[in-house]
């Protein structure tokens, strides 16, 4: 049985389950020029399936959301090391952006990493993507850093990162 979150018009975002992964590699390689193995997939829902997220209308999926936890710097802190939660991918299919769906599978990630005690979450952000740098400081985040370089192609990266309490 599927929990559903939260509701939005006609969209329930939801945990994903191991049946939804076919889907989220179709919506990643139809939004996104970065591409995961399967495996890669398969090792993020058994690892944090608390911030594993799918947005679905009418039994489809038209977005998601992948996290994962680990220990590092700090983002805030001189000389922190912290648990933090990471945004490893985001997307929501074209014709389904700008109705709140991106937003909310980022607020219920933030609960899914709350959850596993982590003190900041984190992304990267191409600086090109203003709607979404422009979403994630709606959401809290800041960014921290430019990562030059940072993506296959060349271009450049915000680290967005927000404080847990």
């Amino acid at each position: 049985m599927q929990v559903i979150l939260r509701q939005i018009g006609d969209c329930n975002i939801r945990r994903a389950a191991q049946s939804d992964l076919i889907s989220v590699m179709e919506i990643n390689l139809k939004t996104l020029p970065e591409h995961y193995s399967d495996y890669f997939y398969e090792s993020l829902l058994q690892e944090l399936p608390e911030a594993f997220l799918v947005a679905e209308i009418n039994g489809k999926i038209v977005g998601y959301e992948m996290c994962k936890t680990e220990f590092g710097f700090s983002n805030f802190k001189k000389l922190g090391f912290v648990k933090k939660g990471h945004v490893v991918s985001i997307a929501v299919l074209d014709e389904y952006r700008k109705k709140g769906i991106g937003k909310a599978l980022v607020e219920e990630s933030v609960i899914g990493v709350k959850n596993r005690n982590c003190d900041e979450f984190y992304l990267e952000v191409r600086c090109s993507n203003t709607d979404a740098v422009r979403l994630y400081e709606k959401l809290g985040f800041v960014i921290r850093q430019e990562l030059n370089a940072y993506y296959r192609d060349g271009e450049s990266a915000y680290l967005m990162a927000v404080e847990l309490n």
